[in-house]
């Protein structure tokens, strides 16, 4: 089983290359970053493609060959992002499509609670922040695509990410306004990398924050029966 994830150099897309190795499933780390390329070796990733995914031809090597897909791409806001296309929308529907003409297997993506119906789950101002350079409507536009094509998916949306340990004790929510808060980085990976193993994800989408890190009222919990993979030794 080979597994390409897009974003390996972002903070989550290592943290998720770390949950795939400990469970000694090949990895192919895509970049747009050529300087990362040695970390993401010395990391463990078997293949390292770099290139940006507003380019078509980028997507189509990423996949090619690839079983599955976990994407962790994003934008940072910045005036850098006024001047162009977005990776979370244009670099998405990319990788959707290319990994839709390869026929992979399982598609997950990252988004992130305010998306769409779970509006309500960001904070105003943060919201307010992210809207006026359009990364959340790019992100809803990049699930609407991911559900039309074809492909076998998960859209996993996590409250606001956080450095810490993982803390094994994650609320799920299904609906949109249901859950709201934080949660460590190390927690969403470990839910990306069991989406791949876990029939029930199919096809749906989820609101997922610690416990520990929720905020306000919780509603639309659901009892998912994540599959993670046994850890290995790789030799």
């Amino acid at each position: 089983m080979t597994v390409l994830v897009a974003g390996a150099s972002g903070r989550t897309g290592r943290d998720v290359l770390d949950a795939l190795l400990d469970a000694g499933i090949r990895v192919r780390a895509l970049t747009s970053s050529p300087e990362t390329v040695e970390t993401l070796e010395l990391q463990g990733a078997d293949e390292v493609v770099v290139g940006d995914l507003l380019a078509i031809s980028t997507a189509r090597e990423a996949v090619e060959g690839a079983d599955a897909v976990i994407c962790a791409v994003g934008s940072t806001p910045g005036a850098n992002l006024l001047r162009g296309p977005l990776v979370d929308r244009e670099g998405v529907v990319n990788l959707v499509d290319a990994a839709a003409d390869e026929g992979v297997d399982r598609f997950v993506l990252v988004s992130a609670i305010g998306v769409g119906d779970s509006k309500e789950g960001m904070p105003g101002p943060f919201r307010a922040l992210l809207d006026l350079f359009g990364i959340l409507d790019a992100k809803e536009a990049s699930e609407e695509h991911l559900r039309r094509s074809g492909l076998d998916y998960t859209i996993v949306r996590p409250g606001g990410l956080t450095n810490d340990p993982a803390a094994g004790d994650v609320l799920v929510g299904e609906g949109g306004d249901t859950v709201s808060g934080s949660i460590p980085r190390a927690d969403v990976a470990r839910l990306l990398v069991a989406a791949l193993f876990t029939p029930e994800s199919e096809n749906r989408t989820f609101e997922v924050v610690s416990r520990e890190g929720r905020r306000g009222s919780v509603t639309g919990v659901v009892d998912v029966d994540w599959r993670h993979p046994e850890p290995v030794v790789r030799r």
